[in-house]
């Protein structure tokens, strides 16, 4: 069983029940598994990001959240009741989906308060709200538009306005930047992240974009296969993965297979490519002779030529032959082969002339001893 527990960015007191509460949740098609036994609670004001590749099943339990799919077992719970019963116009929730959906010939006014109108409210009332919307949105002088006369990030910002202005206190977005190009993606991502604190409700976010998720997420929770790997703030998990899935997914990190030739005592040596690596057991249980796995971010590796002399291990360097540089404009990759074929990566700021390696020269890569990283799941 995964089990994710987040308390959010608002403090919540025992009478405060978690704005969404997901109970061993299951869903699965046939022989197919789309989630499984998934325990997650989600604070009131987070900004919660569901991050993961494409068919790991983020998707699926963003609609089984809002209704719009029923979970094969398990319970959801928002604030502390229980909605399994209620289809999605019933529960607290609206949904930003990855397709606009707008109505063309509608205004942005009209699109905006077309679910008010439905729901029967006054014609003033309509408008007030509507108003408000789009004054939260930036989009009260295009009012009058059609759709097609609305750049791409202005149309995602109209369905953001007609899903705010149903004052639901849970916002659903399931890829809700996916169609646009990568600067109006960071653009709308920081206007994402202030309107959730604007308005103050929480926002459950899907992505599989990695940059998209850290810009805007509190907390993020790994989903793939399934399952809830990995969550925790940003940070923690760009720079600290607990999970050896974690860090092959997020960030340029480096992942080497070895196996525990010492055990003892706090740090233990791995055996990798013919080097011996020292490495923080962090508390985790081995055993010698044990596989593991090393993970190491590729900004925290140097590189230096080794110009025929044999630099004495250290623990923290392994050396290799390099093979080629990829020129990236902030950044330069440079690639090299370890003895195993294993492949790894030093990535530095990319405004140095310094002559660059012969392919196929020796070259050491070294690290500080807190920037390796020990998995053994």
């Amino acid at each position: 069983m995964t089990q994710i527990e987040t308390q959010g960015t608002q403090q919540m007191t025992d009478s405060q029940a978690p704005a969404v509460e997901v109970r061993n949740l299951a869903k699965h098609y046939g022989d197919f598994v789309a989630l499984q036994n998934v325990n997650v609670s989600i604070g009131a004001g987070e900004y919660f990001v569901l991050l993961g590749p494409s068919g790991g099943g983020k998707t699926t339990l963003l609609r089984t959240i809002g209704g719009f799919q029923k979970p094969t077992h398990g319970e959801v719970l928002l604030h502390g009741r229980s909605v399994g019963h209620l289809p999605p116009d019933k529960r607290p929730t609206s949904m930003v989906f990855q397709a606009y959906a707008l109505f063309p010939h509608m205004s942005v006014e009209q699109n905006v308060g077309y679910g008010l109108k439905v729901a029967g409210l006054p014609r003033a009332q309509v408008a007030e709200k509507v108003a408000a919307a789009l004054e939260q949105v930036g989009l009260t002088p295009f009012a009058a538009r059609r759709p097609h006369e609305l750049s791409g990030g202005q149309q995602q910002r109209v369905q953001l306005a007609r899903a705010i202005v149903l004052d639901r206190d849970i916002l659903l977005l399931d890829e809700p930047l996916a169609a646009l190009d990568a600067q109006l993606r960071k653009d709308m991502c920081l206007e994402l992240k202030h309107l959730q604190e604007k308005v103050g409700i929480t926002f459950i976010h899907v992505t599989h974009n990695q940059e998209e998720a850290m810009t805007v997420a509190d907390r993020i929770a790994l989903i793939a296969n399934g399952e809830l790997v990995e969550f925790g703030r940003a940070r923690d998990i760009y720079r600290a993965p607990e999970k050896t899935f974690t860090a092959s997914f997020v960030g340029e990190n480096n992942v080497l297979k070895g196996r525990v030739a010492e055990a003892a005592g706090s740090e233990i040596i791995v055996d990798v490519a013919g080097s011996r690596l020292q490495v923080d057991k962090r508390g985790l249980a081995v055993s010698d002779g044990q596989e593991v796995t090393l993970s190491i971010r590729s900004e925290c590796v140097a590189l230096d030529r080794v110009n025929g002399a044999e630099t004495p291990a250290d623990g923290f360097s392994i050396t290799g032959a390099y093979d080629e540089s990829v020129y990236l404009g902030l950044t330069t990759s440079h690639l090299v082969h370890l003895p195993d074929g294993t492949e790894m990566v030093s990535r530095e700021i990319a405004d140095s002339d310094e002559r660059l390696p012969e392919a196929g020269s020796r070259v050491r890569l070294s690290w500080k001893p807190s920037d390796i990283r020990l998995h053994v799941e």
